[in-house]
């Protein structure tokens, strides 16, 4: 393992509980995985995995002032819920806190959660990896998503998608308008494909 490796493994044990601890290390293995299935660079994939949540154990009114001091942009939703400010708020940490200048690994946390249209190949591991790691056992249609995330990860990144809007739907949560958008658009790309081929 790499310095750098070691030493985000051991910042984040301090920040985060020990389940969330887990969860991270979790991601990184998957994404480090998925990695070498899709031939990404593989310590790219760990870094990013292991501070995709380096915010998660913020209180809401922390993630809420770090967002005001520092100008990071919040949309309406995001105040509402400012839980889910964790990833934008991870970004900015893992820039200032943890030294990281790489664009796409700052993009991938960013984006972890609700993903993106046209996400980067890295973007979409990290996306798939922080849903599918060996920790998550609740979600529907996993044992599925885990064998499209090696087979085909455009189509993982759908179903993926497709299942966090259902369960949003079916719940009385507000949702990121960003996940649908990003929904539409691999809906259409996988379709697109599928014609194609």
């Amino acid at each position: 393992m790499s310095d750098i490796l070691k030493k985000l493994t051991k910042e984040m044990q301090k920040v985060q509980d020990p389940k969330r601890f887990t969860h991270t290390l979790g991601v990184e293995y998957t994404a480090a995985a998925l990695a070498m299935r899709y031939s990404e660079d593989v310590e790219r994939a760990q870094i990013a995995g292991l501070l995709h949540d380096c915010a998660k154990c913020m209180e809401n009114d922390k993630l809420l002032s770090v967002c005001e001091k520092y100008h990071l942009p919040a949309t309406d939703v995001e105040t509402r819920n400012p839980y889910l400010l964790h990833a934008r708020v991870g970004s900015y940490l893992a820039k200032k806190e943890y030294k990281i200048e790489d664009p796409e690994i700052l993009s991938a946390i960013l984006y972890h959660t609700t993903g993106r249209p046209g996400m980067t190949l890295l973007e979409k591991i990290i996306f798939t990896a922080d849903y599918i790691e060996p920790g998550r056992k609740q979600a529907p249609n996993l044992t599925q998503i885990r064998h499209l995330a090696f087979t085909d990860l455009d189509a993982a990144v759908k179903k993926i998608l497709e299942d966090t809007l259902d369960y949003l739907r079916s719940g009385d949560g507000e949702m990121d308008p960003m996940t649908e958008e990003t929904y539409q658009y691999y809906k259409n790309y996988n379709e697109n494909k599928k014609s194609e081929e």
